[in-house]
């Protein structure tokens, strides 16, 4: 596949890279209108990670999915986690051996923060170790899961990359981002 536009003005760039983009979405997956979703209806080299329960996520379970994901594609796969995804690759960075090329982080929760999900199991504590592969996270500056200070600290004990999008809420569905360009853009630059 070539380097054109789609219909929507996103590159279809994954398979000239060589890179499959492993879409991880958080509690309650992510819906239609989501740029997880959005990313992934207008490139056929993305894939969704397919959760047991989405209402209910066990870390542990949740663990051998991804691991179950990533062990094919390995080094060619590009991580795209939002919310509690953050989350579980940071404790599966703290236990595979599996390579990736990277990951991109979208609005890390704080586990021990007051509005986490109670649904949420075993998420915390979570591991500060930095990760074996390059990363971005990208944080909001009015996010209800997880502070600016709580993602910068993140970023900084990941080795990863920070971006602030300003405020954009959980930059979720609410937040009103469409297909997210930006977010796509740093996509783009862990993927080459």
């Amino acid at each position: 596949m070539g380097h054109g536009l789609n219909s929507n003005g996103m590159r279809h760039e994954t398979e000239a890279m060589n890179t499959t983009a492993l879409i991880f979405p958080g509690i309650g997956n992510s819906g239609p209108i989501h740029w997880q979703s959005l990313w992934e209806a207008a490139n056929p080299g993305f894939v969704r990670v397919q959760q047991r329960d989405w209402d209910n996520p066990v870390c542990e379970e949740w663990l051998a999915v991804l691991e179950t994901y990533v062990a094919p594609v390995g080094a060619n796969a590009v991580l795209v986690a939002h919310s509690l995804a953050c989350v579980l690759v940071a404790h599966w960075a703290a236990k595979t051996k599996h390579k990736v090329k990277g990951a991109l982080l979208v609005a890390p929760p704080n586990p021990d923060g007051p509005n986490f999900p109670k649904e949420a199991v075993g998420f915390s504590p979570l591991p500060l170790k930095p990760f074996a592969f390059p990363s971005i996270v990208v944080a909001s500056t009015d996010d209800p899961y997880g502070n600016v200070d709580f993602a910068k600290s993140c970023a900084s004990a990941w080795g990863s990359r920070f971006v602030s999008v300003g405020a954009a809420g959980h930059i979720n569905s609410k937040s009103s981002l469409g297909e997210w360009h930006e977010g796509f853009a740093l996509f783009q630059q862990l993927a080459t």
